[in-house]
């Protein structure tokens, strides 16, 4: 703690067994008060204010009370006094003579501001205490004589080139309201760290030790140096700049000039400008410079939005998202840094605009309520959303140049300025400032701000996972085209058509498999029989075909009922929770296997009724004409499955899923449906290449005299079913890209 001056008449030493008074506060306790006004107060508090009535702790208090006063007006250069005035200013002082510890501070301070400060002056103004003054102020080492517990720490006074514990400081990186960022060298680990200069307060080192992302500043550890107060927390260094260096550069480079480039140039001006070593191009330098700033914008916003979503999944908020906090690589990767744990819901004092600086503007409203002394809210009533709302705001600033509501302009107190900016923000996302967007902006960047902006956070994105692929959905190209087509596209339209195209889809193909089917069965089967036994067979064919058309249609309709009462919803506005949702689009993806199951089941059904209900009748049918006709089903189910799968699928996948995604709560588990889809579709690819030749296959079983007959139907039934597989091979390809490209969206 110290390096007092020995004991004299009326010096003060402070101990940790501080006196109490009868209330049981102790001189530390006073001290502790007057230190806490003076970090928050921005005139000098009164001194008086804070004496103890009691006797028994009053003479002790007032000297260290002067002490901490004394250190924070020359400290901060904010009027500073001399002891003279306070002695003209506390008769009390008047007494006794002044102590020399209380000399000791006053000199020393003196002297950090002026170094032309002498000895010979202190000896002259106080010659009683001229010897022993002599020998205290002989020395330059300058060791506080303040008690430990109310030591102030002024920031100001760590400089460049001084070892601090473990760490010789290099260079500043950077500076806040509470703390002080260098570039150190960490000597036991022999190695570059940044390390975070604050007061000890607070548990946020042991929180942010527990993060490891990598888009989160990874801390490595702390250190608490009791005796001066201070907590020094070192962290990964990042040595690109931070956002707010390329918000800067944004904001004087015309909109067209703007691209990834833009980026990486603001990166190595940084680097230069520190002396370090401009990276080689890598991989992620090449994909940053390939984009337009949109997509760059998008690129940073999806790692944040990532590193928000494992934070909140962890437990921990941001609560200060702003340009400055978000650190640059040298390759262009955001990290996440300044996690402002230590937030204490409302703030007390005349200015919370002083107290957060600039990141009020970066505030949701939720947030701006809980520091407002008027509202009821509190840092309780804050989650990952509140965070994902000061995201967006500086994702819009950085895409735009400017912030999406204006707050330039705050002026006043708290309760103005504060009262300003929630009755901007409260206003519908309908009010924003679209025209300052830039005109290649995509769609789904443009609704993944707009949503996160919402004043209401129910109406906001749920995690920062959902405002990730968002963001993802704009740097794929074939997803972004999928999610958001063009305006005259057809699959806008047939979002609307949805069982019309189902029946031309399903109908189709099963119509002219019946037809394929009949007349191959009426020449080899039906033909041979009698005139009252193919008019039997007639009637039971087409009651059991038409049968089973009604029952497919039925199933159709009931397989439709969700996807079509959820997507009708989705188009008129409405809400739906996340399971409602997650059904919808598992129902989407399913909506091929289950109708051309369905159908597959109705012609095996058919191929057992039929030939059994005609026997039923009395007519005799032959062991070979049951195993031909359940074979020309077979054929013909298979016919019902692959051709109409490709083209349900198709029209699910590239038209109806994409809808979803940009109401979010895709997981795991969509990733998986979209893999299955995949895999699956696969096995219809090789079952529509096996449709010619199970025909062929099928031909085995009619007899020689009977194939001139059939010939010319087995003939059709080979090209067209080759034909036929080359468009679905085209929908197969189709399909397998835009499976691909969701699959990457939804993994993300």
């Amino acid at each position: 703690m110290a390096h007092p001056a020995p004991p004299v008449s009326g010096a003060t030493v402070a101990s940790d067994r501080s006196p109490v008074d009868s209330r049981g506060n102790s001189v530390a306790d006073v001290v502790e008060r007057f230190a806490d006004a003076w970090r928050t107060a921005h005139t000098p508090p009164d001194l008086r204010a804070y004496l103890p009535d009691s006797p028994a702790i009053r003479r002790v208090s007032l000297i260290e009370l002067i002490k901490v006063d004394l250190a924070n007006r020359w400290g901060r250069n904010t009027e500073p006094k001399r002891l003279a005035e306070y002695v003209a200013d506390l008769p009390e002082l008047r007494t006794w003579p002044l102590p020399p510890d209380l000399i000791y501070e006053e000199f020393h301070l003196r002297r950090r501001a002026d170094s032309s400060v002498q000895v010979a002056e202190y000896t002259a103004a106080y010659p009683e205490q001229a010897e022993q003054l002599s020998e205290m102020l002989a020395t330059d080492d300058y060791h506080s004589t303040m008690m430990s517990a109310a030591e102030p720490v002024n920031l100001d006074e760590i400089e460049v080139g001084q070892k601090i514990d473990d760490f010789d400081l290099m260079t500043g990186l950077g500076r806040g309201a509470f703390a002080r960022v260098f570039l150190a060298r960490q000597r036991s680990m022999q190695r570059l760290v940044a390390v975070k200069i604050s007061r000890d307060k607070g548990t946020e080192p042991q929180t942010l030790a527990q993060l490891d992302h990598d888009y989160i500043v990874r801390v490595f550890d702390q250190r608490v140096l009791a005796s001066r107060k201070l907590r020094l927390l070192y962290m990964q260094y990042v040595p690109g700049g931070t956002l707010f260096t390329v918000l800067e550069r944004v904001r004087t480079t015309p909109p067209e000039q703007r691209s990834g480039l833009l980026l990486l140039d603001v990166i190595d001006s940084v680097l230069t400008g520190k002396g370090e070593i401009r990276p080689s191009e890598s991989s992620l330098r090449a994909q940053l410079a390939a984009l337009s700033w949109p997509e760059t914008i998008a690129w940073l916003g999806r790692r944040l939005a990532e590193a928000l979503d494992y934070a909140g999944n962890a437990g921990v908020l941001h609560r200060d998202i702003k340009p400055a906090n978000v650190l640059l690589t040298a390759d262009g990767v955001p990290k996440l840094a300044d996690f402002n744990i230590s937030f204490s819901g409302n703030v007390s004092g005349d200015s919370p605009v002083a107290y957060f600086g600039g990141s009020l503007a970066y505030m949701s409203p939720e947030q701006l309520a809980a520091v407002h002394p008027d509202r009821p809210g509190t840092a309780e009533d804050l989650d990952t959303r509140s965070d994902l709302y000061g995201l967006a705001v500086v994702l819009w600033e950085l895409l735009t140049g400017r912030k999406p509501f204006d707050d330039d302009s705050v002026t006043g107190g708290d309760r103005t300025a504060l009262d300003g900016m929630l009755e901007r923000r409260s206003g519908s996302p309908k009010a924003l400032p679209y025209q300052d967007l830039p005109a290649d902006c995509p769609a789904a960047l443009q609704r993944a701000l707009v949503r996160a902006l919402d004043p209401d956070p129910d109406k906001r994105w749920r995690c920062g996972a959902d405002m990730a692929q968002q963001l993802e959905v704009c740097l794929d190209a074939r997803a972004r085209d999928l999610v958001d087509p063009p305006p005259s596209s057809w699959r806008l339209r047939a979002r609307r058509l949805m069982h019309p195209v189902m029946a031309l889809a399903i109908a189709v193909p099963n119509a002219l498999a019946i037809w394929y089917s009949y007349n191959h069965n009426r020449t080899l089967i039906i033909g041979k029989l009698d005139a009252q036994a193919q008019h039997r067979f007639d009637q039971i064919a087409t009651l059991t075909y038409g049968l089973c058309f009604l029952i497919g249609f039925i199933a159709t309709n009931v397989l439709l009922a969700n996807l079509w009462s959820v997507s009708s919803g989705l188009r008129k506005g409405k809400s739906y929770d996340t399971d409602t949702l997650a059904r919808a689009r598992s129902d989407t993806l399913l909506l091929g296997k289950r109708n051309v199951l369905t159908c597959f089941a109705l012609w095996v059904i058919a191929g057992i009724i039929v030939p059994l209900s005609v026997r039923a009748s009395g007519n005799h049918l032959s062991a070979e004409s049951y195993v031909h006709f359940f074979i020309t089903q077979i054929v013909c189910g298979a016919i019902a499955m692959a051709y109409p799968y490709f083209m349900v699928n198709f029209y699910a996948v590239r038209s109806l899923y994409p809808m979803f995604l940009p109401h979010g709560g895709l997981g795991g588990k969509d990733a998986l449906r979209l893999a299955e889809l995949d895999r699956r579709s696969t096995y219809f690819l090789a079952i529509a290449a096996a449709v010619p030749l199970l025909g062929v296959a099928g031909a085995t079983f009619i007899p020689a005299e009977d194939i001139p007959q059939v010939i010319v139907a087995l003939r059709v039934l080979c090209v067209g079913s080759a034909l036929a597989f080359i468009g679905v091979y085209w929908l197969f390809r189709m399909l397998e890209q835009d499976l691909a490209a969701l699959e990457r969206v939804v993994t993300r």
